[in-house]
């Protein structure tokens, strides 16, 4: 059987021989059985007596072998008959029996569910929890952990503090798997308070010490996720911090295997918590004998380490690598040092050097990383390493890769005013044009017209040629299509040409190989298993129907309580996927390929209602969340924009006092709201740039409402009519609800009052500064394009006012790096006076204290795309200067913020 004969012939001959007394031929016995009873159910059935009797030996390895084997028959006739003997184990004296059926459980239930929950072996599997052996804890832990994996709704491991308290102490006297089993399960709770969490951690702690590797990692996992809960300021969490390195620096003197799988889950701790193995890089330094697969994700892991502090050492060692035989390590070290310079800007001199004498060495794949790297660097650092592109220059020739060459080209190109020669090394590359790569041909293009935009006199002939090229020889459509665009902006309007293709390049970040956040903290959740080898969710690689539930880090020092009333509201929505912000492109571009003909629908303007944001994250997850998701594209969400609301929100009626004397008590401090500030009214669009038609306008927010509010005048000699309006992406989403609403001819002379009643379900692009809004407006004479800046304070919602526990919870979390303050000048009125103002536009006041005569309001405001901002005010009775803090978890929103502030208060 064993050497892959079929011997299934044989069967009723082996279950005669079950009644044996021997020990080794009834375990050979039980394995032919469980080989063979799925292609023999009818023969199998003969067994189950022998099964029976045995579930009721004097011997407990025989009582265990029984129902181990038991459960191992997957056959549907036998499973009935196992469920009395399976009980009986369950209740079994020796521990053994019992560790061994509670495992048998999960295999039933993976036959058949409905029996073992109508046969009540899932509550008898929960006690086993409580059971005195530790071997027994843990499988009964195993068991309930296999089955809820595959019901994640079932709630079967209902994990309380006292339940956590029997599963840490049998973690002491376990076996290694059994440790690694109950510490996963520890991973899947959430801590009521950071006490808890703290308790937690000093009891797995000691797990960090084993020889296994498994429950190294595993005891990392429950750590990395507790420290979550901690708080920051708290002696523990460095202490933690310290006692977390030597473990993952004892993993990396395991066989190359285990170092492999130990510096994947290393990579992604120190995404999350790189201060962990601060002082340890030299661990992470390149030996000699190590696989290259081993060498590669060090090097991964120094850059992701290096910092001012140990630049130095980093790069002398890297230097190193770069004389190496082993050409895709020399590639990736030369790379390294391209991606050290761009981060830390203090090594960005020193980098450029080391880079220079690689390029000396002349070893052609070396050069090659070298002129790419130095391309990204040029690309962070403008204007300030360019006197090298002279020796970059020296080494044209000996290039032969596409990426490469794209690179010279790009800096030939990007620099040409600087390098005298430039039209004959951009020639050089021409005369083979064909047979370039796509990605040669594109940069080619690009630099040729950059050229030529620069030195129009000396290079008509050069540019013609590369148009020529691109357009009429190439199949390639868009190497055609680029050329065509550049071709016609070149003879249509040359300045324009000039903004478009010279335009100043946003400078790159080193984050760029970072894993996205939220699949980092799913990753941290998995750390010791395939996921975080891969970093990849399980979802991505594990098949079948199992229900593969997607876990979250739990929300720092208290922010686990904060629930928003949104999110109530919309149980059940899915979450939205994170959307890739685009960068603010050619926006000129973008509005000129607006549609600008009205919307069909003329139904009643949606409310900006709260319930679009129900899917996000309530404290969001800093400028991702401010700029990122589908915001109330998804039909779940759809029933959340009717008409506006008919009550007061709960955030208007003044609070009733608690009677504490705390700092939370506010004492009476909120009035009644004096209603919302409305800027006045602006010139938009001046007459003599829309060919008459004059634009005024201002935003205002009316009972949860956003308006644009529009003067049109007249100002030519003819009617105007068919007007509509159409606004470009903006940081916030912003777009018109209905129609322009203008129902008769604007004749001349005359003016007219419209109200664009606006949402906030278009779509989103960061702009500069944030609240900039493009608009284009058409009528019967021409489409006109201007744009405005819009009061923050319109977004800010009527359901803003945070609860005090959690304010306090939050204003902890975010950090203080995030922290802004402003001064308010010349104010004159108490802090009641102001509260009351700032109320009447959603800023509302959560508590008041006062300190040796300053009055201090602490505020909070919720902009519709879920961003909380809180804020102190300090308003001192004899002095007309306010000052006014500001915390959020996207602090590029504080400056418009603090400028909603200063126009409620000063107006």
């Amino acid at each position: 059987m064993t050497v892959g004969k079929d011997v299934s012939a044989l069967f009723p001959d082996v279950v005669n021989c079950m009644q044996t007394d021997n020990l080794e031929l009834k375990k050979l016995v039980y394995l032919y059985l469980m080989n063979y009873a799925k292609s023999q159910p009818d023969m199998a059935i003969m067994a189950v007596n022998t099964f029976v009797k045995d579930c009721e030996d004097p011997n407990p390895l025989i009582r265990a072998l029984a129902v181990r084997t038991m459960g191992c028959i997957r056959v549907d006739k036998i499973t009935e008959y196992l469920c009395e003997p399976l009980r009986k184990c369950l209740k079994d004296e020796d521990p053994y029996v019992r560790k061994t059926a509670a495992v048998c459980v999960a295999k039933l239930h993976d036959i058949n569910a409905q029996l073992v929950e109508d046969q009540g072996f899932l509550d008898t599997l929960k006690d086993l929890i409580s059971d005195s052996n530790p071997m027994v804890v843990a499988n009964a832990v195993a068991a309930l952990s296999e089955i809820a994996e595959s019901h994640p709704n079932s709630n079967l491991l209902d994990l309380n503090p006292q339940t956590i308290n029997k599963l840490l102490t049998a973690l002491n006297e376990c076996t290694e798997w059994g440790q690694i089993f109950i510490l996963d399960c520890l991973a899947n709770y959430t801590p009521r308070d950071d006490r808890e969490s703290q308790s937690i951690c000093e009891r797995v702690t000691p797990r960090l010490s084993h020889a296994n590797s498994a429950v190294v990692l595993s005891a990392v996992k429950v750590l990395m996720k507790f420290m979550e809960m901690l708080p920051k300021d708290l002696d523990y969490y460095g202490t933690l911090l310290k006692k977390l390195a030597p473990p993952l620096v004892t993993l990396l003197s395991a066989e190359p295997e285990l170092q492999y799988v130990a510096l994947r889950n290393i990579n992604l701790i120190v995404q999350r918590r790189p201060e962990i193995l601060k002082h340890e890089m030299k661990v992470f330094f390149v030996k000699y004998n190590d696989p290259i697969y081993v060498k590669l994700e060090k090097l991964d892991i120094m850059i992701r380490l290096a910092s001012q502090a140990n630049i130095a050492q980093v790069l002398a060692e890297l230097k190193e690598y770069a004389t190496e035989v082993d050409v895709d390590f020399v590639r990736k070290a030369v790379r390294a040092i391209g991606r050290c310079a761009i981060k830390v800007e203090q090594s960005a001199e020193r980098c450029v050097s080391t880079l220079l004498d690689l390029i000396q060495t002349k070893v052609n794949y070396v050069v090659q990383e070298a002129i790419v790297v130095i391309k990204d660097i040029f690309r962070k650092y403008p204007n300030k390493y360019e006197s090298v592109i002279a020796t970059l220059c020296e080494n044209l020739d000996s290039l032969d890769e596409p990426e490469a060459r794209a690179a010279m080209i790009w800096i030939v190109g990007e620099y040409a005013e600087r390098i005298d020669n430039a039209d004959e090394l951009l020639e050089s590359f021409l005369e083979g044009f064909h047979d370039e790569s796509t990605q040669v041909q594109l940069q080619l293009l690009t630099a040729i017209v950059k050229l030529f935009l620069k030195k129009p006199t000396e290079t008509q002939e050069l540019v013609q040629q590369v148009l020529s090229l691109a357009t009429q020889d190439s199949d390639n459509p868009d190497l055609r299509d680029r050329g065509y665009i550049y071709w016609r902006l070149l003879s249509t309007d040359p300045v324009a040409a000039k903004e478009v293709v010279l335009a100043e390049k946003p400078l790159i970040s080193e984050e760029t190989d970072l894993i996205e956040p939220t699949l980092l903290e799913e990753l941290i959740c998995h750390i010791g298993t395939l996921a975080s080898v891969y970093h990849k969710p399980p979802s991505a690689f594990v098949e079948g129907s199992r229900g593969v539930q997607h876990k979250r880090l739990p929300g720092s020092a208290g922010s686990e309580s904060v629930e928003s009333p949104d999110t109530n509201s919309a149980a059940g929505v899915p979450e939205a996927p994170p959307a890739v912000i685009p960068s603010q492109g050619d926006l000129l571009g973008d509005l000129l390929n607006l549609d600008l003909t009205p919307p069909a629908t003329t139904g009643p303007p949606p409310a900006s209602s709260g319930m679009q944001m129900g899917a996000m994250d309530l404290l969001g997850g800093g400028l991702d969340s401010l700029l990122g998701g589908d915001l109330g594209g998804n039909p779940a969400m759809a029933t959340g924009f009717g008409a506006p609301p008919a009550t007061v929100p709960t955030s208007f009626t003044p609070p009733v006092s608690g009677g504490l004397d705390d700092l939370f008590d506010l004492g009476g401090g909120d009035g009644l709201p004096m209603g919302a500030y409305i800027p006045p009214k602006a010139l938009w669009l001046p007459a003599m740039k829309a060919k008459g038609l004059e634009i005024s306008g201002t935003f205002g927010r009316r009972a949860g409402v956003i308006q644009m509010e529009m003067t049109l005048t007249n100002k030519a000699m003819s009617v105007m009519t068919d007007f509509a309006i159409q606004f470009n992406r903006n940081s916030f989403g912003l777009a018109p609800a209905g129609p322009l609403q203008v129902l008769t001819p604007l004749s001349p002379n005359q003016s007219i009052e419209v109200a664009l009643p606006l949402n906030t379900v278009g779509p989103v692009m960061k702009m500069e500064p944030l609240n900039n809004l493009q608009v284009a407006v058409k009528n019967n004479i021409d489409v006109f394009y201007f744009s405005c800046q819009y009061p923050i304070s319109m977004l800010f919602m009527e359901d803003g006012k945070m609860e005090r526990q959690v304010f306090l919870a939050t204003w902890k979390d975010i950090p203080n790096d995030n922290e802004s303050q402003f001064q308010i000048k010349d104010c004159h009125f108490n802090s009641d006076a102001a509260s009351n103002k700032l109320q009447g536009s959603n800023i509302f006041t959560i508590a008041k204290r006062t300190v040796e005569g300053q009055d201090m309001l602490y505020q909070s405001m919720k902009l519709t795309n879920g961003i909380w901002v809180l804020a102190e005010l300090r308003v001192q009775a004899v002095n007309p200067n306010y000052t006014v803090s500001l915390k959020c978890r996207a602090p590029e929103v504080s400056q418009c913020v603090f400028q909603s502030y200063e126009a409620v208060l000063k107006n």
